[in-house]
């Protein structure tokens, strides 16, 4: 070192390792290297131009960490270690990570900081990443051959024998076309609707894909982000259709190829010839014929406009419907989908410059179409069967439509030809000798029948009468009506009186559990007409217009003695007196009631809400196959089987569905309920309203139902083998766009009016004592005695004038409200019990209903669609229309 460096001052004190440095030197040891002595600079005594420190800085740094203000310095690395290791190599500096993460030199929250350098390593790997495996996977993948993929199996129906049905379903119906023959209106409503880029893009939409995959991550719908090139790949080339992420990226990855290797013309040529548009029609050509009877090259805009529509669901955009896959697909419904859709496509087109204005406004409405059942193979009851057990499938889960579509099963059904024959001949043979709508076109047109019957001990739906023609009514009547059930829904009251019991009269209603009685079909109720309803505490029930509610009975008669008019319930239901199961349905509790209905086999959605007392006399719209179902569930005294139409599937790879794994009974009701309701069932065929139905030398068991104003009209019976349901009612649901409407039927058949005692238990006679033909003959066995006598006190003495005053009553007394709505001074008779359910006064400003149709008690004094049905169509009482369907 030079000699006019100045050497740094020497730092005070040093303390002990000073101290041994000095024994050290004393010694004759040898000094420790430069830098591990704690002198800032080393010793001159070593020679040399080493620097102990990087630069002038960090010298400064080491002296002000070494001296100082009589703190005490830090030892320099090797320093304190005792004799002999101050020999030791200096240590070597850090060396640089790859990934400076955590970030070296920082503290806090900035060492988890990433540094930019890393954050664009990150970047371009990622994306060269992703960069990497599309080269991988476009070079793996192949364009898949259509002609491979793109056609259909038939499948093959079974009657319950195993005989063959039909062969229907997934055949293909298929004429590839050239693109010439294709009108470029067809061509451009799907570019407008679909993929208005399509000329331009390579296959895919990297911008449609990631709204896709947005929408999937908020739970929304998997489809979406498609091409026409993605929907062409998907229905033409690949023959696994699932949602699994694998088989998107290879739909990716062949679309890429696709857009890459074949020419525009020839991908939109193999979409809309390869394309699904309901129907069982595959491509543009088999579309044409099946919605419009003419060839593809023939369709005007707005014809392609609606086939277009098609192509996001022909099940919710056919207008024929298609309520036996779902009953929300309703004809009326559709036809709105429908119209919304070709309107919106057609705008599309103006907007992008593919149609004039002129000639866009030449369609309004939807076109002109045809029947959706061609294939002759499915007329009269056979398409309405496909029709069951196609919707059976796909609404249990057990094989997809898209699957069905593509075909390859073997469906064995439990349809049995020879009853689903016999149910047909007795609908036509009341039909032909009674409906005349020639004659008779104010009353004898749109007249409708639905039937169905169920084995009570498996669940297996036997015959169905779906209506006239499945190639000319497409409404399956077995499976979807509308029609309110009237008083064939009584005999769940009664049950539930008998399950659950009638609440005790001391109770309040704000209490969390009430007592209940047991009944007993000897339970005493009020037959008067216009009885007026009380809740089970006492209270008169009023309507949301606050008038009482009068209930009356079919034709305004009372039944049993006067003054109290009481019956018992066998004699309520054998002439179907509606005032007694009403206020029967109040004192059990309509919430009870409808869990009964539930228990037996009706669907929940199928059933009004509870806000009205007739909810007790049918105002919901089950379906024919649900009420034979329901009343099976009695038949099998009390036991309810999952109602089901297929009972096996199989393909080439071998059994695909086997009921008998998946069966299932549960017990709705004890057996004494349910044969005590069979029992009481008996005698209104014996002796009551369902006398047509009587089986000589059978037991037989059933009730009539008719509605308010004579819109419908019901038989629903069984004997120990089999139950079924009939169903009359007047609507044409046919009518393209127009709401279901039910027609009265006065006059109709030249009957005065239709009840459940004719027509229908007529049909269900002669179809029984077919079907019965050869089966032994079985009897219900014997009920039990069930329950107590409700209402079996003795009756208040009526006082000899209106105007006295009440006598006193160990009952509570009428609160202020029932006093002033006390009848008018015309009234022969007065209440001194105002608990007791058969003393009621005529009067009041509701009456309930005024039916006046029929001998069977009719549904009267149902509310309104807004008031009283909480479904919105009433369109929801099918087999299908649930997860056990």
């Amino acid at each position: 070192m030079s000699e006019h460096r100045r050497k740094p001052t020497q730092p005070q004190g040093g303390g002990r390792a000073a101290a041994r440095r000095g024994q050290s030197a004393s010694s004759g040891r040898r000094a420790a290297p430069r830098g591990a002595t704690g002198s800032p600079s080393g010793s001159h005594d070593l020679g040399g131009e080493d620097r102990p420190y990087g630069g002038r800085a960090e010298a400064r740094r080491a002296a002000q960490r070494g001296g100082g203000g009589g703190r005490r310095r830090a030892a320099p690395e090797g320093a304190g270690r005792g004799p002999g290791r101050g020999r030791g190599r200096a240590a070597p500096p850090d060396r640089k990570r790859i990934i400076d993460y955590p970030r070296a030199g920082k503290y806090g929250a900035g060492r988890w900081v990433p540094s930019w350098k890393l954050v664009t390593g990150l970047f371009i790997g990622f994306f060269g990443g992703l960069l990497a495996l599309a080269g991988v996977g476009y070079a793996w993948v192949n364009v898949p051959d259509v002609q491979q993929t793109a056609t259909s199996q038939n499948n093959v129906f079974y009657w319950a024998d195993r005989s063959e049905m039909v062969a229907t379903g997934g055949e293909t119906n298929r004429q590839i076309i050239n693109l010439s023959q294709i009108p470029k209106n067809m061509q451009y409503a799907v570019i407008s609707q679909e993929n208005k880029t399509f000329y331009d893009d390579n296959g895919i939409d990297p911008m449609g894909i990631a709204r896709a995959v947005l929408n999937m991550a908020q739970g929304g719908d998997t489809q979406g982000g498609s091409t026409i090139t993605q929907q062409y790949v998907k229905n033409a080339m690949l023959d696994d259709q699932s949602q699994t992420v694998s088989r998107k990226f290879k739909e990716l990855f062949v679309s890429i190829k696709v857009g890459t290797d074949m020419d525009k013309d020839e991908i939109m040529a193999g979409y809309l010839n390869s394309a699904y548009y309901g129907r069982n029609a595959y491509g543009i050509q088999a579309a044409a014929r099946a919605y419009f009877n003419k060839d593809a090259v023939s369709l005007n805009a707005g014809e392609c406009a609606f086939l277009a529509a098609t192509l996001k669901g022909a099940t919710y955009y056919d207008p024929a419907g298609a309520t036996s896959i779902d009953p929300a697909a309703t004809p009326q419904d559709n036809s709105r989908r429908a119209l919304r859709q070709m309107q919106d496509t057609l705008d599309k087109m103006v907007e992008y410059r593919h149609l004039s204005a002129t000639e866009r406004a030449k369609y309004t409405k939807l076109p002109k179409w045809q029947n959706p059942r061609a294939n002759n193979k499915l007329s009269g009851q056979v398409g309405y069967l496909v029709d069951l057990a196609k919707a059976y499938l796909i609404n249990n889960d057990i094989v997809s439509a898209d699957k069905l579509q593509q075909g390859g099963y073997s469906i064995y059904t439990t349809f049995e030809k020879k009853k689903v024959d016999e149910l047909e001949a007795a609908v036509k043979k009341v039909q032909k000798a009674n409906i005349k709508p020639k004659e008779r076109p104010k009353t004898d047109t749109h007249v409708q029948f639905g039937g169905a019957s169920v084995d009570p001990a498996t669940g297996a739906i036997k015959a169905c009468y779906g209506g006239e023609d499945a190639t000319k009514h497409f409404t399956n009547n077995c499976d979807v009506t509308g029609a309110q059930v009237g008083s064939t829904f009584k005999p769940f009251v009664l049950a539930a009186a008998m399950q659950w019991g009638v609440r005790d009269k001391d109770g309040l209603p704000t209490q969390p559990q009430d007592e209940r009685t047991i009944a007993s079909p000897k339970s005493l109720y009020s037959g008067k007409n216009k009885l007026k309803i009380r809740t089970y505490d006492g209270e008169i029930w009023r309507n949301e217009k606050d008038q009482e509610w009068l209930q009356v009975n079919d034709g305004d008669e009372s039944y049993g003695s006067p003054p109290d008019n009481k019956i018992d319930l066998r004699e309520a239901m054998r002439v179907s007196a509606n005032s007694a199961f009403v206020q029967l349905g109040m004192d059990v509790g309509l919430d009870k009631v409808k869990e009964a209905a539930v228990d037996a086999g009706l669907l929940d959605s199928s059933l009004t809400g509870t806000s009205f007392p007739s909810f007790s006399i049918g105002i919901s719209d089950p379906s024919a196959i649900r009420m034979a179902g329901s009343y099976a569930t009695f038949a099998a005294r009390g036991k309810q089987r999952d109602l089901y139409s297929v009972t096996e599937v199989t393909s080439r790879d071998g059994t695909v569905f086997n009921h008998d794994e998946v069966a299932k009974t549960k017990t709705a009701f004890t057996a004494p309920v349910a044969d005590n309701v069979t029992d009481v069932l008996k005698t209104v065929v014996e002796d009551g309203t369902g006398t047509n139905a009587q089986l000589p030398g059978r037991d037989v068991a059933g009730k009539t139902g008719t509605t308010d104003g004579n819109k419908s009209a019901w038989f629903v019976g069984y004997v120990p083998q089999l139950s079924t349901a009939i169903g009359m009612y007047r609507m044409d649901d046919n009518a393209s766009g127009k709401e279901r409407e039910f027609l009265q039927m006065y006059g109709t058949g030249d009957q005065e009016s239709i009840h459940g005692a004719s027509f229908p238990s007529e049909i269900w006679h002669d179809y029984m004592e077919q079907a019965l033909k050869g089966e032994p003959v079985e009897d219900f066995p014997k009920p039990e005695p069930i329950g107590v006598i409700v209402n079996d006190e003795p009756d208040p003495t009526p006082t000899p004038t209106p105007t006295e005053t009440e006598e006193e009553s160990p009952e509570p007394s009428p609160t202020p409200s029932e006093s002033e709505a006390e009848p008018s001074p015309s009234q022969s008779e007065t209440c001194n019990n105002p608990f007791d359910p058969t003393c009621n006064d005529t009067g009041g400003n509701d009456t309930g209903g005024t039916d006046t149709g029929g001998t069977d008690g009719g549904s009267s004094a149902s509310p309104s669609q807004s008031e009283g049905n909480t479904r919105g169509n009433g369109n929801n009482g099918g087999i299908f229309a649930g997860p056990n369907g």
